[in-house]
């Protein structure tokens, strides 16, 4: 085949026309002698070029050929040319699997277990296979008839014979007969074992379920018995050696190398539990240990090797344990646990190429499957399948899955799983990736039929189907609930009404009788609102179950709704901005304070669809705002109806902020620096309470006294409200200033002052459907005896005469807050060396506000409360770690810029940088500090009302605990964790604040 220089051959040209991508190489191959009889023939060339990589198939094909006896070669290649069964069924193989392209050049005669095509040979079961590796004496002699059963196994199926599903089975029954003659072989090699017990092997998984890949762990679990007049304990002894040789004979790599793992970690108690249990034990264990995923294992349980009597009672005598799973007491929390993705162990760099675990995977068909036929299996023997697409199938013609979600699920789920086949079969290599080198792609495209440019068709098809699986994962739990409450064409399956109760019981909903009226009421009709609501409603039921309270969320939705179904925007909303369904579901099932925020006014939604939404408001924007609606009001009470109506929306936005940022969504992850959202929560809702207070202050002035009050104005902010840490529930804590004008007497002035903070009380008190902003001013001079309002000089002489440490304390907090800016100032300025006194506190002061911190413990702590549970009061709390800080302000206040701040965290991390307190210590009283304050958020959020402890009710406990971060079940873990981090933080202060006084 030689050719000019320059010039390409015919057979180079030919070799690319037929899919060689190293046409050069290809062309010195087919002019080696071994080939010299076939070369020039046209059907070969078709026949490579046929295969999914001709140049792998090629080579594969020269090894086998150079391997094998001068005698056998040329029957080899003139069976090849001339029979084509053989020639598509060997070539095929070469072209898709290198891994048995080696085992041929290994076993060059293997090629003849290719050359037979009877209708008999097109479909072998158990019984064929266990015919194939019956010379098998030892691990070698059976690697290698195993993989002369797969070489014909996968002929069919690289060459069409045989569909995904019947691979799949043909596959297990390989595996069945696999592991039943690898028991033989250990028997054999020790017959006094095999004497003294029964044993039976139990698959489970994909081998269970006959619908095993090319290489998968083996799932099995071992069940024992001793035979008559054998003791027990040296029957089960027997026993696991035998499992043990067994396992390893499958396992262990040889020079042959290895089948594939068996894996018997699903057993009782997993790797810590026995090998070999007794049928009694391992009843006992699941009747009173196992966890709903462990029965959820058990639905694909068959005994496929060893005693089969034995094999066949366990799996009897588990059954109704499977079927019974949805009636156990976790099994609605352990179901929302199970159905969330995990896919926090796969390598970001990785989760793109997940066939298996990554999102829109194999997986996600597998456990949504699964789960319906718990939920439903208990009273439909029809579902009682371990294969998922028989199980899919039977779902649908029950009516629990609707039918074109079934069929679009159905063939997501064949192709993938083809694609996991045929990635599988090149290296007999256990893998779920997607490859990313261009060869090997191309080589899978093709693989799959795909011949035009099949690296860009696999990509698109690929892409298309798991986008299928990611949309259905969720929905065919919840299509079917509508369905139940719609009219359907005639010949359409339904779920009848008790089975859709059954199914919303076990996705966390406490009410279904409500919660499919709900459903009813949103869905049925003919209207575009109610066919966009039966879009919608599928996932949003999804999201809601995802929560701590599924009811809540339905019947908040169903309220909003009603409220604004009649507006186009908010369907619209709803429907064509991804983020805002999403948002309003977490929104509305966290708790009570977001959704009655929203249902005094329904159309604050749009928040949740703007990108900007959720971000806080400026206390510049929010004061212009709020005094541009005084501006226009007609009188006082209008106008702070207005104010409080901006106050309630922008507390609508934070709550919506907080919850949606601690859930987290589908495209945004839960925030994990917490301390960032208990200060973005504490400043938002001081800057709205501000602005309120100066929108209420403009409102009572402008009333009276026109523009100009007679006497110059102030707010000071006190305690949190001046920290800047208040939470939803908090009291806005306040000193009120006034310095008379000039020409005007202290009697008027001081008047005017308390008519104003008398008619700003009041207006912001008014009985409306807003929350009132309570202020509390009883941290002024002489408390709740003094007068509410003085001048700056009566302050002074006040401060300077009767001030007490515990008011110095207080005046760490003091800030601005509204009204005259200069007087605000003056007055900080004023107290400025109260609270960071020059040279720090002497002993007597030290002492006394420890004496006021430990009264403060005995007396103020509600009698019968937790005290390792009170956020506030309580061990490692809110006080705890303020009154450490503070006490450190007021000693080196004076000498540490940093630390004179209104706010406890910044004051730490100042005390921390100056080595006042170590890094250690500072991080444990900040992560407790961070961790109260968000308790005290959370249970707002929940209950609607304030509260410094966890709640009792159950529902409202696995709320809190949502929002802070547990899955569902796991509450225990919160209070441990809480009491934990607490306990740590108190002995900081037993230290540090306790302590010595420098």
């Amino acid at each position: 085949m030689t050719t000019a220089p320059g010039r390409r051959s015919s057979t180079f040209t030919r070799l690319l026309r037929h899919g060689f991508t190293d046409p050069s190489a290809a062309e010195q191959l087919l002019d080696l002698d071994a080939l010299a009889s076939v070369r020039s023939d046209p059907v070969l060339l078709e026949a490579l070029g046929a295969t999914a990589d001709p140049d792998l198939a090629l080579r594969g094909l020269v090894r086998i050929v150079e391997a094998g006896e001068e005698s056998e070669r040329q029957v080899l290649l003139d069976t090849l040319v001339t029979a084509k069964p053989l020639r598509d069924r060997l070539l095929g193989v070469l072209g898709a699997s290198e891994a048995l392209g080696d085992h041929l050049a290994r076993h060059p005669r293997d090629w003849q277990a290719l050359v037979t095509y009877e209708s008999a040979d097109l479909h072998p079961g158990v019984a064929e296979f266990e015919q194939g590796l019956a010379d098998a004496v030892d691990p070698d002699s059976l690697r290698v008839a195993y993989r002369r059963c797969l070489l014909t196994l996968a002929a069919r199926d690289v060459c069409g014979t045989t569909g995904l599903a019947q691979t799949a089975a043909e596959l297990a029954d390989l595996a069945t007969a696999t592991l039943r003659a690898a028991l033989a072989i250990a028997r054999t090699a020790a017959p006094e074992d095999a004497a003294q017990c029964r044993l039976a092997v139990v698959a489970m998984g994909k081998c269970g379920g006959r619908e095993l890949n090319y290489i998968s762990d083996v799932d099995v679990i071992f069940v024992g018995e001793a035979r008559d007049g054998v003791d027990e304990t040296k029957a089960m002894q027997a026993a696991t050696r035998l499992a043990a040789h067994m396992m390893r004979i499958c396992s262990d790599t040889t020079v042959e190398g290895t089948i594939w793992e068996v894996d018997a970690n699903l057993r009782p108690e997993g790797r810590n539990g026995p090998l070999v249990r007794t049928l009694s034990s391992h009843l006992a264990y699941y009747q009173r240990w196992a966890k709903t995923w462990e029965f959820q294992a058990l639905l694909k349980a068959r005994a496929v090797a060893g005693d089969p009597e034995l094999g066949a009672e366990y799996v009897d005598a588990v059954s109704p344990l499977v079927w019974g799973a949805a009636d156990r007491e976790n099994f609605v929390p352990d179901v929302q646990k199970m159905r969330r993705r995990v896919v926090d162990n796969i390598p970001a760099d990785r989760i793109e190429r997940e066939l298996k675990l990554g999102p829109g995977g194999l997986r996600d068909v597998e456990f949504a499957v699964q789960l319906l036929q718990l939920v439903h299996g208990r009273s439909d023997a029809s579902l009682h399948s371990g294969s998922t697409l028989e199980a899919l199938r039977a779902l649908a013609e029950g009516g629990y899955v609707g039918r074109a979600d079934a069929a679009q699920l159905d063939e997501a789920y064949r192709f993938l799983r083809a694609m996991e086949h045929r990635i599988q079969l090149y290296r007999l290599r256990r893998t779920h990736l997607v490859p990313e080198d261009e060869a090997d792609l191309r080589r899978l495209g093709r693989s799959l039929g795909m011949r035009t440019d099949p690296v860009a068709e696999l990509n698109k098809a690929w892409k298309r189907h798991a986008s299928v699986v990611r949309r259905l994962h969720e929905k065919i739990f919840y299509r079917p609930l509508l369905d139940a409450v719609a009219q359907l064409a005639p010949g359409e399956s339904r779920l009848s009404a008790k089975a859709a109760a059954i199914r919303l019981e076990a996705l966390g909903y406490a009410d279904p009788a409500a919660a499919l009226r709900h459903l009813e009421a949103l869905s049925s009709g003919v209207t575009r609102k109610a066919a966009i609501q039966r879009t919608l409603l599928p996932v949003l039921l999804g999201w809601f179950a995802d929560s701590a309270d599924p009811d809540a969320g339905l019947l908040g939705f169903r309220k909003v709704s009603d409220a604004l179904g009649k507006t186009p925007w908010y369907l619209r909303l709803l429907r064509d901005e991804g983020a805002a369904a999403e948002n309003l579901a977490r929104v509305l099932s966290a708790g009570r304070l977001a959704p009655d925020l929203l249902m005094r006014a329904p159309e604050a939604v749009a928040i949740l669809g703007d990108p900007e939404g959720l971000k806080p408001r400026t206390r510049e924007h929010l004061e212009q705002e709020v005094l541009a609606a005084v501006g226009r009001a007609g009188d006082a009470e209008s106008a702070v109806a207005v104010v409080r109506g901006v106050r309630r929306r922008e507390l609508f936005r934070t709550t919506a902020a907080d919850l949606i940022g601690s859930y987290g969504t589908e495209d945004s992850p839960a925030e994990q620096d917490h301390g960032a959202l208990v200060d973005r929560v504490g400043s938002a809702v001081t800057d709205l309470n501000a602005a309120t207070i100066a929108g209420a202050l403009r409102a009572a002035v402008r009333e009276r006294w026109g523009d100009t009050l007679p006497t110059r104005f102030a707010v000071i902010g006190m305690g949190r409200f001046g920290g800047h840490e208040l939470s939803y529930g908090s009291d806005a804590d306040v000193l009120f200033v006034h310095q008379p004008r000039e020409g005007v007497s202290d009697e008027e002035a001081g008047r005017a002052a308390n008519a104003v903070v008398g008619e700003m009380r009041r207006l912001l008190q008014l009985p409306t459907a807003d929350p009132p902003l309570l202020i509390d001013a009883d941290l002024r001079p002489e408390g709740r005896t003094g007068p509410m309002v003085r001048t700056l000089k009566s302050y002074e002489a006040y401060y300077r005469r009767w001030s007490l440490v515990w008011e110095s304390q207080a005046l760490l907090r003091a800030e601005h807050m509204a009204g005259d800016a200069e007087l605000g100032r003056a007055f900080v300025e004023l107290v400025d060396p109260l609270r960071y006194p020059m040279e720090g506190l002497g002993e007597d002061a030290v002492r006394e506000i420890r004496r006021l911190k430990a009264r403060m413990e005995s007396e103020r702590m509600p009698r019968g409360a937790d005290p390792t549970l009170h956020a506030k009061l309580g061990r490692g709390g809110l006080s705890d770690v303020e009154w450490t800080v503070q006490l450190i302000q007021m000693q080196h206040g004076w000498a540490e810029p940093g630390l004179r701040t209104t706010r406890t965290r910044e004051a730490l991390a100042a005390a921390c940088a100056a080595e006042l307190i170590p890094a250690e210590d500072a991080q444990t009283l900040d992560e407790a500090w961070v961790l109260a304050a968000r308790v005290r958020n959370a249970v707002m959020l929940v209950r609607g009302r304030p509260g410094d402890t966890f709640p009792s009710d159950a529902r409202e406990l696995a709320a809190v605990g949502r929002y802070l971060g547990y899955e569902p079940g796991h509450v225990g873990d919160m209070l441990d964790d809480y009491r934990r981090i607490t306990r740590r933080a108190r002995a900081v202060v037993e230290e540090r604040f306790y302590g010595a006084a420098g």
